[in-house]
């Protein structure tokens, strides 16, 4: 059994905005996002406050622990798309994402900044 995230993840990740690996573009109200992680690898917790949607570019597994203590397996398809619209500094959620899978796990990342 994966343990939740502890305490301190849930700090760190309360001040961290980075939710992808790779800042591709900052422009006309939006951030865009690469997401690459290798078969073992984890993007630490990090804190989602702003609408956002995610597309992944492959099929895999990954398992992401919140911050209200859930701990989920997921299965990604390829082009899937997933859409955050109603996030906010009130509203928001920290996870961390690891990939469970055998091979790299890569997304494309949307966040609106206004």
């Amino acid at each position: 059994m994966t343990a939740p995230l502890s305490d301190q993840e849930i700090a760190i990740g309360q001040t961290n905005d980075q939710i992808g690996t790779t800042l591709v573009s900052s422009i006309d109200g939006m951030h865009i996002w690469h997401l690459r992680l290798s078969p073992g690898e984890t993007l630490p917790a990090h804190r989602h406050a702003r609408p956002y949607f995610w597309t992944v570019l492959t099929d895999g597994t990954a398992q992401s622990r919140f911050d209200d203590g859930r701990v989920v397996n997921l299965a990604y398809t390829s082009s899937q798309t997933r859409h955050f619209p109603d996030l906010s500094k009130d509203n928001s959620f920290v996870h961390d994402l690891t990939n469970t899978g055998e091979t790299e796990l890569v997304f494309v990342t949307v966040e609106f900044t206004n």
